[in-house]
């Protein structure tokens, strides 16, 4: 039986960057386990589950587009190093509020002086993901 959209399935997976940098890995944890269709995981990672077999293994080359978008410029600003309680340092993280209630996390890319250039992209914006994943399980069927 082939895993298909609205199938709650198991699979074990690596993640790496194209320069072979590992990024996360289902090894020595249980399988992710997630329903096709969902949402909970990248649209590439859904996609290329989907149409595999109990057991099967695939290896997925997902673009920016499928995975987490392209950096994106205007998520990328400036702030003067005086509105940080202690001296910011590249590699640093924020997490503000926004008006709504929601928080955005960022990351401390550079320190120019006074400058501080924050980046609320994804860390992994504008990256080409390699996932090797095996479908260990379909545990309900839309069938």
């Amino acid at each position: 039986m082939q895993a298909k959209i609205g199938d709650l399935v198991r699979v074990h997976y690596r993640g790496t960057l194209e320069d072979g940098t590992e990024f996360d890995s289902s090894a020595g944890h249980d399988p992710l386990e997630f329903r096709l269709g969902d949402g909970c995981v990248i649209d590439g990672f859904d996609a290329g589950v989907t149409g595999l077999e109990t057991g099967a293994k695939r290896t997925l080359t997902i673009p920016p587009e499928l995975a987490y978008g392209p950096c994106n410029d205007e998520l990328v600003q400036h702030v003067e190093a005086e509105a940080f309680a202690e001296d910011p340092y590249v590699g640093g993280q924020v997490d503000l509020a926004t008006p709504d209630g929601s928080r955005l996390l960022g990351e401390i890319v550079a320190v120019d002086g006074d400058d501080v250039t924050l980046d609320f992209n994804h860390p992994l914006a504008g990256k080409t993901l390699t996932f090797e994943v095996e479908l260990v399980e379909i545990v309900t069927s839309v069938e």
